[in-house]
């Protein structure tokens, strides 16, 4: 075993090379830091150090479970992230589908100019052109409703609009850049389907329904199992730029709550196990969404 994993390693080493930033970056930056984790199961202190503060064991952990805030906070981080993957997906693969139609190259790229473009934006610059329209009293949109007659329009502090508004200016946002892993996948069909569909007589919405889709289903099966993994992440930056006092009831997540116990008033130990509570959840669905994917399917991650 040794002496043929030797020729192995001698005949590609010029390819183990190369992989060895690769792993030296995972290993630094994620591997080494979950250490940290030990800081859950201690009172942590500043002056004390990692090592030096007091093991308290799973005190934190009934800490947060025992939380009055706790039950609204898991109700909301999973409402939002269960609104993501419902309304945000099918966008990504409608609009790859457009845009895998349009037979003009020129409108293509144009098209694919101004989807992408938003991806390229950061959360506060998002926010700002939506307070440049639904600001109250001042807004474009408000302020058109008012000279209506039709009332005052409250949108950004209104708790009722809050998700809507989140998914909203989430699919505006993220909705080009997505379809650019369905295009891929549309790329990599074999061409001479849809000449021998087209020979038998299938039209362009049963090529679609034939080929086309049943070609990307295994990308959006393991795009599927990616975003249930991350159901515990509700989008921190975007929920944190957006949130307001007013609409806490149903803003306030698991990820704004961490970073303003942990970075607001210097609490890192609640925190840090609020971290690994959240990352245990996302391996278990991780886990299951793909036994059932395969089971369903007959692909999965692994």
């Amino acid at each position: 075993m040794s002496t043929h994993f030797s020729k192995t390693f001698l005949r590609y080493k010029w390819l183990y090379l190369l992989m060895v930033p690769g792993i030296a970056y995972y290993i630094i930056y994620h591997y080494v830091p979950m250490f940290g984790l030990v800081i859950a199961f201690k009172k942590y202190n500043l002056m004390k150090g990692l090592w030096g503060s007091e093991w308290v064991g799973f005190d934190n952990f009934r800490m947060i479970f025992s939380s009055p805030e706790f039950p609204s906070l898991m109700r909301n981080t999973i409402l939002i992230s269960v609104y993501r993957i419902l309304f945000n997906m099918l966008p990504d693969v409608m609009l790859a589908l457009i845009l895998n139609e349009i037979r003009a190259p020129w409108f293509k790229r144009v098209v694919q100019t101004i989807t992408y473009g938003p991806h390229f934006l950061s959360w506060i610059i998002v926010y700002g052109l939506v307070f440049s329209f639904f600001a109250p009293g001042a807004g474009l949109v408000t302020t058109f409703f008012r000279d209506m007659g039709w009332g005052e329009l409250d949108v950004l502090a209104n708790s009722e609009y809050f998700r809507p508004l989140l998914v909203t200016s989430d699919i505006w946002k993220s909705t080009g850049f997505g379809a650019i892993i369905y295009l891929a996948a549309l790329a990599s069909i074999n061409h001479e389907l849809y000449e021998a569909a087209v020979v038998d007589g299938a039209g362009r919405w049963r090529q679609m329904w034939h080929i086309t889709l049943p070609g990307i289903r295994e990308v959006f099966i393991l795009l599927l199992i990616l975003r249930i993994g991350h159901i515990m992440d509700a989008g921190f930056e975007q929920v944190y730029i957006f949130l307001n006092a007013r609409v806490y009831d149903v803003g306030d997540i698991l990820d704004t709550w961490i970073f303003r116990r942990g970075i607001e008033q210097m609490e890192f130990s609640v925190p840090a196990a609020m971290g690994v509570f959240k990352s245990v959840i996302g391996l278990v669905l991780v886990i299951g969404a793909n036994k059932l994917a395969k089971k369903v399917g007959g692909s999965g991650i692994w």
